[in-house]
């Protein structure tokens, strides 16, 4: 099993970003860096998708992790990893992508919701399950599915926001994710990467202030 990037157990918040386009990575990527996120993916069905992660990549120059979201196939994965994706995240039990990932140590963070997706989503190699859409159950969802599965790690995704992400830590999940909620076309489209900076601060403050803990390292 793939260990957790330590980008990921510094801070175990994941931005998600899809539809971007290739005149905003500059200042786009600025702002992320700015706002102290560690850890980012540009999802497989945004257009020219792995030469926007060769070029974010480039720019960030070694201060942000970039990885591949929405991998489908087997094609998406190599065609993610060629461009230097450093993990990769499915929707869905992938299962080929989940076990090569599993087998070449790359992280992986497969997407489920029911303890029996969850459950299969680790035995093949998981690093941490993307429970998704988290919004639909809340945070105690994750303390119940952890009851039985206790040495799974868990990433929250859907609806994450400064008012609940304490509360998903609390409940025992090892790592958020959040997306359109921050990274707004409206803002992207009006250049507006200060408000972007701003409201990606806001997160990780109230991750700081209200629960800050180590990642749970179980089985690392």
């Amino acid at each position: 099993m793939a260990k957790i990037p330590d980008q990921l157990k510094e801070m175990p918040i994941l931005g998600i970003l899809r539809g971007i386009k290739e005149e905003q990575l500059s200042e786009l990527t600025g702002a992320i860096i700015g706002s102290g996120l560690k850890v980012v993916e540009i999802t497989m069905n945004t257009p020219h998708a792995p030469s926007l992660i060769k070029k974010m990549a480039d720019i960030a120059s070694g201060r942000l992790l970039i990885g591949a979201g929405t991998v489908l196939n087997r094609t998406d994965l190599f065609n993610a990893l060629e461009a230097g994706a450093g993990f990769i995240v499915t929707p869905s039990i992938v299962k080929d992508v989940i076990e090569y990932c599993h087998l070449n140590s790359i992280p992986v963070f497969p997407g489920a919701l029911t303890p029996t997706e969850i459950h299969a989503a680790w035995q093949m190699g998981a690093a941490m399950v993307k429970v998704f859409p988290a919004s639909v159950f809340g945070p105690k969802y994750f303390k119940e599915i952890l009851a039985p599965f206790n040495d799974i790690r868990l990433m929250a995704v859907g609806g994450v926001s400064e008012n609940n992400i304490a509360d998903y830590f609390g409940m025992g999940a090892s790592a958020v994710a959040f997306g359109a909620s921050i990274f707004k076309k409206e803002y992207l489209d009006a250049r507006r990467y200060d408000v972007i900076e701003n409201e990606i601060n806001r997160l990780i403050t109230a991750w700081k202030t209200k629960h800050n803990k180590p990642l749970n390292l179980i089985h690392t």
